[in-house]
């Protein structure tokens, strides 16, 4: 089994088992009832770390957040799109960007923020002003003190759904159903939860494989 295959596999199964939801790092113990297990042993403690995902975009950005077990499981926290069309001027869409990001991470307190990386767009204006917005909510996960990793549009779509030349439709679908998401996810928000999934997904494989990050996206 592939290791993206392997990913879907295990945060599937978390739709039938369920995952309980903490703030950042915290410990969920899994055991029968709470009781001992023979030969004394306690129930297992489950470490659970809270991601941010965010799709950065001049008109709509959007966000993501799911809980990741170290067992690999997932689950759904909260999702939205900020609409920036409703400002004056782009400057008033980068504080918005800025300013929401800002309120979003100190109301689901997050310990990791992933980002997709700007991609080369036809119109250098759209690519400028992209870049701007993708500036904003870097610079409010920095100011949080929170870590935060890129991602390649190829990449999450390799680690979501299986290949790189995914379109949204397909995206927003396996969103839907590793996360356990009823009906049909807005196209950003829905960017930004698979952007998490695939920092969860990577997270993960580094931790198993005990190599760095550098040397993973060689092997990729």
């Amino acid at each position: 089994m592939s290791m993206s295959m392997h990913f879907r596999h295990a945060a599937a199964q978390l739709v039938k088992s369920g995952l309980d939801s903490g703030e950042g790092h915290s410990a969920v113990a899994v055991g029968s009832s709470g009781s001992h297990a023979a030969g004394g042993a306690g129930p297992r403690v489950v470490r659970v770390t809270r991601i941010l995902g965010i799709d950065p975009g001049s008109q709509r950005t959007g966000i993501g957040v799911i809980d990741v077990a170290d067992d690999g499981r997932t689950a759904h926290v909260f999702h939205t799109a900020l609409n920036l069309l409703g400002n004056g001027t782009f400057h008033l869409r980068l504080r918005q960007i800025f300013d929401e990001v800002s309120a979003i991470i100190d109301a689901h307190a997050p310990t990791e923020v992933a980002i997709e990386r700007v991609f080369m767009a036809r119109n250098p204006d759209s690519a400028l002003k992209l870049g701007q917005a993708r500036g904003a909510a870097i610079c409010a996960a920095v100011c949080r003190g929170l870590a935060l990793t890129e991602y390649a549009p190829k990449e999450i779509k390799q680690a979501v759904v299986g290949g790189g030349s995914a379109d949204k439709t397909q995206v927003q679908h396996m969103v839907g159903v590793l996360l356990g998401v009823p009906g049909r996810l807005q196209a950003d928000a829905a960017d930004a939860l698979a952007i998490a999934l695939t920092h969860a997904h990577t997270r993960s494989s580094i931790e198993r494989l005990g190599i760095p990050r550098t040397a993973w996206r060689r092997r990729r």
